[in-house]
């Protein structure tokens, strides 16, 4: 059986500390005279009888969530939470709840895909709660990495298993323990990018803003023209801060607390900066030759815009689509990669491509020697067969989801090229897709709201790493 009365109470602490974070905006609206202070109140006011009505109605003696219950409750708690944090932009200036809806799932899931405009000069408020969203979607999704998903074994992240990937009661303190270090290394970080980009020649509160989308890998601006509106200097703090969120930042704490430099020793770590440094230069070598750019502009612009994607931020730059064919491939590629597990980024990640390339050597080498034995390792850690069928199972329901998500975009009118796209963008958290309508220029605002819906689906799928919520969908979760 479900435990729904702890579940109910798990989703009230979440939707109570959402209503305390709507008070940030307020704050802002507050300070800055905006009539949105109104639709702040309304929305806290709201969130918090929902809040407290469950938490009430839920209260246990303790809390004991057993394998099924934590896939109800990462599912549930995601909508539950974007419903409610979709009030405010619902409330502001007579958006439909679509749209509100759409650009709340997109900054919870740090997708960053956007259907507002004029962002130059929309409300300071509005702004900061974009950035919120993200910033608090980072965090959480960091801590549903480390210590659930491990867990539940999905996508073959039992290879990630800690002491905090355990829901029993024995291991609560270790769980609240890792979150706590997780967290404060998390807002330290985002503390030192504002601070970077408020020296790279931003104000304070598009530096605070900036940070919080930069760290969360969400991509969230405070201009319509996204980075581009800043300096060459706060390009270069995009790229130092982008991937540090794409970083494992378990792996962060871990290192400073030993005092150490085990991270950089990690072989999804290196694999990742490897990977980024060599398609980086690559494209600026390209951009060099071929678009007579200086080398430093050349590798200023190909970094951005390389770890940008890779890491699923989804800033805005340049249409790097008008560098040309083989930049146009690449970083169709690129929106499907993702960086670290553990981080904040989206997509199929690095480890998973890292072990399907060691299965392959594996298959190669049976091939000659059909009797051999060859066991395969990572990180120091045996690759089971369990591990392996569940990294299959993830790789086929990913292009699944992308496959049908594009079949849906089609239906609604979109070309081929933006349905494609904007169904990886989707799935994988990157942002921007490809095209002139979903395009690093572009914009989903011209959409229909069927196409938003199902995309705003697909953020959802793809945040959560899919499993976790197709394992939903099969009749036998639910008959015990």
């Amino acid at each position: 059986m479900i435990n729904l009365k702890q579940l109910v109470f798990v989703i009230g602490i979440f939707l109570a500390i959402l209503t305390g974070f709507m008070l940030i905006p307020m704050g802002f609206a507050l300070a800055y005279g905006e009539e949105t202070i109104g639709d702040f109140m309304l929305s806290a006011l709201f969130t918090g009888i929902i809040a407290t009505i469950c938490i009430q109605s839920g209260r246990p003696h303790d809390i004991r969530l057993n394998i099924r219950d934590m896939f109800v409750l990462t599912s549930a708690t995601w909508l539950a939470v974007s419903f409610c944090a979709a009030l405010p932009f619902t409330l502001y200036h007579g958006i439909t709840y679509t749209d509100a809806f759409f650009e709340t799932m997109s900054g919870i899931t740090t997708t960053g895909s956007t259907v507002l405009s004029g962002l130059d000069s929309m409300d300071h408020s509005i702004l900061i709660w974009r950035s919120l969203l993200q910033w608090l979607g980072g965090i959480g999704f960091i801590v549903m990495a480390v210590a659930v998903l491990p867990f539940l074994n999905v996508g073959g992240m039992r290879l990630f298993r800690t002491e905090s990937s355990d829901w029993s009661d024995k291991t609560t303190p270790r769980t609240q323990h890792m979150a706590k270090h997780l967290f404060l290394l998390y807002a330290g970080l985002t503390l030192l990018c504002a601070l970077a980009y408020h020296l790279a020649g931003m104000n304070w509160f598009q530096a605070i803003n900036h940070a919080m989308t930069t760290l969360s890998t969400g991509g969230y601006s405070t201009s319509d023209s996204s980075m581009a509106h800043f300096s060459n200097a706060s390009h270069w703090v995009g790229v130092v801060f982008m991937l540090a969120g794409g970083l494992p930042l378990l792996m962060f704490v871990q290192s400073i607390q030993q005092r150490n430099l085990s991270i950089w020793n990690d072989q999804q770590v290196k694999g990742f900066l490897l990977f980024v440094g060599v398609v980086s230069l690559s494209i600026a070598v390209w951009l060099y030759f071929h678009k007579e750019l200086a080398f430093i502009d050349a590798l200023r612009l190909s970094s951005f815009n390389v770890i940008s994607v890779v890491t699923t931020t989804g800033y805005g730059l340049t249409d790097y689509q008008a560098w040309g064919a083989f930049a146009g491939t690449a970083f169709l590629f690129l929106m499907l990669v993702g960086s670290c597990s553990g981080s904040t980024s989206g997509g199929i990640k690095i480890f998973r491509f890292q072990i399907a390339m060691a299965i392959m050597r594996q298959q190669i080498k049976h091939q000659f020697h059909p009797n051999g034995i060859f066991k395969e390792t990572y990180n120091g850690h045996k690759v089971h067969d369990d591990i392996v069928r569940s990294l299959v199972t993830f790789f086929m329901l990913f292009f699944l989801v992308i496959l049908s998500l594009s079949m849906v975009l089609v239906l609604t009118g979109l070309d081929t090229m933006t349905s494609f796209t904007g169904a990886i963008t989707a799935v994988a958290n990157v942002g921007p897709g490809l095209g002139s309508i979903i395009g690093p220029a572009g914009n989903f605002s011209s959409l229909s709201d069927v196409a938003k819906w199902a995309l705003a689906i697909g953020m959802l799928l793809g945040r959560l790493e899919i499993l976790t919520v197709a394992v939903l969908f099969h009749p036998q979760f639910w008959r015990y």
